[in-house]
């Protein structure tokens, strides 16, 4: 499949009152914010120069963490001290020279996670005070470096993952489960490079860009216990097999936390980040004389809820010029859930759209686009879509009711048969969701 628009950037003025202009002024937007987390262009100037001393270990988790192996690589060129391994996602591999990539499944993990993650933990096996460790870290490594307690079974652990993801619970609470039934979780991976220094570099996918939620903290202390875990897996309701109880119940699964002398010698770095996504979509605003407005780059809750909120903004930017005056873009950042209730092909951004274009109902002067940075929107290979004020009419046309698509979770499916789907392709790198609104006249009173 091929991307529906051509992304290439315009240099003279865009015509909003032209259709065709402004889908492709959304898609540059959005295609802007994957450049600003592109590993090539953010991860080299937070790079050290290599140790005087001892060899060098790279090792990473997540989606774009072969494209970051590759740009440490280039970054540093041939230096012979350098080995290690990375585990992305499958089809976000990138070559490298040095540093072993392996692939794995994303976002329920298989056994081609669970060995390249004991792969991972092979090689910062007896490291001396001397030597670097270098970890690569990226969204989606919660999912790609895994290593479940015994006698957890992969099985189970997939199923847990199914479930959580289909409870509408956060990703905070999410990977607060995950860290406590893991072997390389909430710092344990750290702790096995002991007593080498740990450098980590990350690219964030998570609101607030928490270190701890990133891949769920594979090098971080962690304040939360397996009680914590266990109340949320009661909270959701979420029918757990034995072994995973037992492991939370007798404190097996029990993190590093802050403090422990293992970390002492860890030090992070965000190099990427949803704001500084929105901030370069931002600029292109900004460079083409149309007012943006950043309204926060790590909003949550429901994406049906979410889009009641943003819809209720454009009206008010629309109607009364309250709090910005149209033309303008209302851009925002972070990670939706959805309470899974259909059996759709969905994702949390096109749930987003399908639920703002039913609110607007039509209205006119009002676009939408909303996308994941990773290009994988839920689980299918599409990244998100566009709306348009005729998009209910056109779905109309062709005898689609929106509401039942909305009640079986469909967003895929619904932007898919009205030609709608944004396709990137892998990113090869993932800052989270990224959501952009523009209300192109105001209504007069």
């Amino acid at each position: 499949m091929t991307p529906p628009f051509d992304f290439s950037e315009k240099t003279t003025a865009y015509d909003l009152s032209s259709p065709d202009d402004i889908r492709h002024f959304l898609d540059v937007l959005f295609r802007t914010a994957i450049k600003a987390a592109d590993p090539a262009f953010c991860l080299p100037p937070h790079l050290p120069n290599p140790p005087a001393n001892g060899k060098t270990v790279v090792i990473g988790a997540g989606k774009a963490a072969a494209a970051m192996a590759s740009a440490l690589e280039q970054y540093w060129g041939n230096n012979t001290d350098l080995s290690g391994v990375v585990v992305t996602r499958y089809g976000h591999e990138v070559p490298t020279r040095k540093v072993r990539v392996r692939s794995a499944s994303h976002p329920v993990p298989d056994a081609a996670g669970i060995a390249a993650t004991r792969e991972i933990c092979n090689a910062v096996q007896n490291l001396s005070a001397n030597d670097l460790v270098i970890c690569l870290i990226s969204g989606g490594g919660s999912a790609l470096l895994v290593d479940p307690i015994a006698p957890i079974t992969l099985d189970e652990k997939q199923t847990l993952n199914r479930d959580l993801l289909k409870s509408g619970a956060s990703i905070s609470e999410m990977n607060c489960v995950r860290r406590h039934i893991s072997q390389v979780k909430g710092g344990k991976l750290a702790a096995l490079c002991h007593p080498a220094r740990v450098m980590m570099y990350a690219i964030s996918d998570v609101p607030g860009d928490a270190f701890l939620d990133i891949a769920s903290g594979p090098t971080i202390a962690d304040p939360t216990t397996c009680d914590d875990a266990l109340a949320i897996l009661q909270h959701y309701n979420i029918d757990t097999a034995p072994s995973i109880l037992n492991v939370l119940r007798n404190g097996i699964g029990e993190t590093l936390k802050p403090g422990d002398p293992r970390l002492h010698n860890v030090t992070c770095h965000m190099v990427a980040t949803p704001q500084m996504a929105l901030e370069a979509a931002a600029k292109i605003c900004a460079d083409h004389g149309i007012s943006a407005h950043i309204l926060g780059d790590s909003i949550e809750g429901e994406a049906r809820d979410v889009a009641h909120v943003m819809a209720g903004m454009a009206r008010q930017v629309q109607k009364y010029g309250q709090p910005f005056h149209a033309p303008c873009i209302l851009l925002s950042g972070g990670e939706t859930t959805v309470t899974v209730r259909g059996n759709g092909r969905g994702g949390r951004n096109v749930e987003f759209l399908m639920a703002l274009a039913n609110i607007l109902n039509g209205q006119p002067g009002i676009y939408a686009i909303a996308g994941d940075t990773d290009g994988i929107d839920g689980i299918e290979e599409i990244a998100g879509a566009i709306i348009t004020p005729n998009t209910l009419k056109r779905a109309r046309q062709k005898n689609i009711n929106i509401k039942d698509q909305l009640a079986n979770n469909n967003g895929h499916g619904f932007f898919e048969k009205l030609g709608d789907s944004i396709i990137t392709g892998p990113t090869l790198t993932n800052v989270n969701d990224f959501r952009a609104i523009l209300i192109t006249d105001p209504i007069p009173l």
